[in-house]
């Protein structure tokens, strides 16, 4: 198996999956059927610096809701797919619109509907409660879990990997 480092050092885009990635897992429904999630302030702010260095961000999300939409937003997210039943149709969709290749792409997801996707990029990543089959598949597991700094941790790990960390981090320690 090659480097996580060396994979890391060629990522040009990093497409995520939402629940079980960006968030716990979890799924909370009001009364009224809206559909709620909670998002990780420092997976943001690590999503922020990895786009901020030059590197794309994409979505592709099993599921369609209106808080990923401005989530996506916020944090500047270049390329949003939801309701998505075949990621591997989006991420050929993704390929399409942005000219890279799978192996300029890292992957982070949680569960067996991204394996077709993770199956394809140059880093592909899991978390830790992802099913083992998921881990399988994965050049890398984080050790922070899903909602809870993953997608932090391996936006560090590719910046790290670039050169690139301690000029993101160096308006944060002048």
């Amino acid at each position: 198996m090659q480097n996580v480092h060396t994979l890391a050092r060629a990522v040009k885009m990093l497409v995520l999956d939402v629940d079980g990635v960006l968030t716990d897992g979890s799924i909370y429904l009001t009364d009224s059927g809206e559909e709620l999630k909670a998002f990780n302030a420092q997976d943001g702010l690590g999503m922020t610096l990895l786009r901020q260095s030059g590197v794309t961000l994409a979505i592709i999300s099993g599921r369609n809701t209106r808080c990923v939409e401005v989530r996506a937003q916020a944090l500047g997210v270049a390329h949003l797919y939801q309701g998505i039943g075949n990621k591997a149709e989006a991420f050929a969709q993704l390929l399409a619109d942005t000219g890279l290749t799978p192996a300029d792409c890292a992957y982070i997801g949680d569960d067996v509907i991204d394996l077709p996707v993770m199956r394809q990029v140059g880093l592909a990543v899991a978390v830790p409660d992802a099913p083992h089959l998921v881990q399988s598949h994965a050049h890398y597991v984080t050790g922070r879990t899903g909602g809870r700094g993953a997608v932090r941790e391996l936006c560090e790990l590719i910046l790290q990997a670039q050169g690139k960390l301690d000029a993101a981090l160096a308006r944060y320690l002048a």
